[in-house]
């Protein structure tokens, strides 16, 4: 009855001890001077040395804000310090089937591995959208399983079916044969894209990396591929817990490794995408897909601590306000969830991005379009907010639909 709900000794242990790593090493921590002057008898050498102190201090502060309104929209509205008189704007699958100069490109290139992981491609496709709406986030082009080869793990994505991974992870065997993932020398075409990238869209745009999270990799790597009921991976974490926490320990340890060496490349945001968190039941979420995600987070930030996160979970508004305990920076919403209630019930704890439902872009009607996107921009104002749809943009659409999203979108002001 308990062990289902236990997690391996030393992951609680490391999360309290990252937390008070990240809080220690804080760059708004700073230096501070404690005790007035007067009362421990500070001599006047040292009260001016002081001033001076404070006055570089402020220097430095006005400073990093002439810094912060030199970055994109999309940075400054995530860090703070800089009023934006509009939320940024792109949308999830903002590259992909919907435009004619992908499906173009997809007529030369039928391989999605290939499209991804040769850099000149997966630059021009990221670069697709940029160049036609303009939005204020350019993101990777490229798949969560992406770096699961560099870990031992062998996957392939099969016309109709999508990624298969032809042998599952089901045993502690078989999980211990699972190597640590160094991105350098397994998916340097993800470094080298993100680094063209950044020298192409340079200040115009914020540049977004992504991985998996280790519940969502898990899933297909226990089922194999995509699926229905998720019946494997829940008999295992059901079964033998010990072996699917295991398993995504290692994979938490290597999405640590990958976005930071994603953020070394350039990438200035990143978002996590827990897809088949949403099948957990929100306690059984608690244990094999909350943990790994703050570990991600933390571990992340340790390294990079201005880094923003963003998480999403399609499905996921059972869980929100355990989302929220995650550390992340941003949660970003699918379309089933009011911004105003998510607000109340994670108290603004986190920024919001979403949620725009794709299915008003792919209907069409313009005049629908302009008042969700108003609306919604609304909805988030008080709080950091990133315009979104509540899921990927959907094959189908019309260009034309799109460019009237960003347009509208672009046009606001507060």
């Amino acid at each position: 009855q308990g062990h289902r709900h236990q997690v391996p000794a030393g992951r609680t242990a490391f999360f309290a001890d990252m937390a008070v790593a990240c809080r220690l090493s804080h760059p708004k921590g700073g230096t501070r001077l404690r005790g007035s002057s007067a009362r421990h008898g500070v001599s006047a050498d040292k009260r001016r040395a002081g001033q001076r102190a404070k006055s570089v201090n402020q220097s430095v502060s006005t400073t990093q804000m002439q810094s912060l309104d030199n970055q994109p929209l999309l940075l400054r509205a995530l860090q703070g310090g800089a009023e934006v008189s509009r939320p940024p704007v792109w949308m999830m699958r903002q590259a992909g089937r919907y435009m004619k100069s992908y499906q173009k490109l997809c007529e030369k290139h039928p391989s999605f591995r290939e499209r991804s992981e040769i850099p000149e491609l997966a630059v021009e496709i990221s670069l697709q959208p940029w160049k036609a709406f303009k939005p204020d986030g350019v993101i990777l082009f490229s798949d969560i399983l992406t770096p699961l080869e560099g870990m031992g793990i062998g996957f392939d994505f099969i016309q109709g079916k999508g990624p298969i991974i032809a042998e599952p992870i089901r045993t502690i065997q078989q999980v211990e044969k699972v190597t640590k993932l160094e991105p350098e020398e397994a998916v340097p075409f993800v470094g080298q894209t993100l680094e063209i990238l950044s020298k192409e869209i340079g200040n115009e745009a914020t540049l977004l990396g992504f991985c998996g999270a280790p519940y969502t990799l898990a899933s297909y790597i226990v089922e194999g591929g995509s699926s229905k009921n998720y019946t494997n991976i829940k008999k295992l974490a059901f079964n033998d817990p010990g072996t699917l926490h295991a398993l995504l320990a290692k994979l938490a340890d290597g999405m640590v490794d990958y976005l930071s060496y994603q953020a070394n490349a350039g990438a200035q945001v990143v978002q996590i995408f827990d897809s088949w968190a949403s099948h957990l039941s929100p306690v059984d979420f608690e244990v094999f897909s909350l943990p790994y995600i703050k570990e991600v987070v933390d571990g992340v930030k340790a390294r990079h601590p201005n880094l923003p996160v963003i998480l999403y979970i399609s499905g996921g508004g059972g869980v929100l306000e355990r989302m929220a305990q995650t550390g992340v920076d941003i949660i970003s919403l699918d379309a089933t969830v009011d911004i105003e209630d998510a607000r109340k019930r994670i108290s603004d704890k986190t920024g919001i991005q979403g949620n725009i439902d794709p299915c008003i872009l792919l209907a069409g009607n313009k005049a629908a379009i302009t008042d969700r996107v108003n609306r919604t921009i609304m909805q988030g104002k008080g709080t950091k907010h990133i315009l979104n749809l509540g899921h990927g943009v959907l094959p189908g659409t019309s260009e034309e639909n799109v460019a009237h999203f960003f347009e509208t979108a672009k046009s606001f002001s507060f």
